[in-house]
């Protein structure tokens, strides 16, 4: 049996040189959050930077979604037999595809007003973690950094997510995201 990685923070590899997101968090309430897509050494081999940022976040804003994300990180680290994370100030690591995530729902958040911030945190959570993955590959494709607050598909997060429509309807349990019923089933025909 093999043994479980060593990880640091929310599920990140405690590996040196590995493509996590940084979640920078400072001491000053008064300044900003920033989210930082570290690419690792990998990214140096393919001629693409260390790092990108994705998303400055009032800090006001952070307040308001970051227990979502570690409440919804936390569930999943633990089913995966990992140690869960907690926020804290300065450096914090999270795991590549669960930043991917995080991304989708600041992306949701800037600029909203307050009380659009818990729709847009239920709403996030409604979403399975695939869908939270697609997004952020449309998004970060066209309007991926900083400066990109207001164009495309970070703008149609906003909308999507921020709509007080916030009855859910419920879904089917999938257990094993790893398999395609359909191809299964088609399979066992022939």
């Amino acid at each position: 049996m093999s043994a479980k990685p060593e990880t640091i923070d929310f599920g990140a590899p405690a590996t040196f040189g590995a493509y996590v997101f940084r979640v920078e968090i400072p001491a000053a309430r008064s300044q900003p959050v920033r989210i930082v897509e570290e690419y690792g050494y990998r990214g140096e081999e393919n001629g693409i930077p260390r790092e990108e940022p994705r998303v400055v976040l009032e800090r006001r804003i952070w307040t308001q979604i970051a227990e979502t994300a570690q409440r919804e990180f936390n569930a999943r680290l633990k089913a995966a037999k990992l140690r869960p994370g907690r926020w804290h100030t300065g450096p914090n690591r999270v795991e590549r595809l669960l930043g991917r995530e995080l991304c989708v729902l600041a992306w949701a958040a800037e600029g909203a007003a307050d009380d659009e911030l818990p729709v847009i945190c239920q709403k996030w959570e409604a979403l399975r973690p695939e869908e939270r993955w697609w997004l952020f590959t449309k998004t970060v494709a066209e309007a991926g950094l900083p400066e990109d607050r207001d164009r495309g598909w970070r703008r149609a997060l906003r909308a999507a997510l921020a709509d007080g429509n916030t009855r859910r309807r419920p879904r089917p349990a999938d257990d094993d995201l790893t398999t395609l019923p359909l191809f299964r089933e088609l399979g066992s025909e022939t």
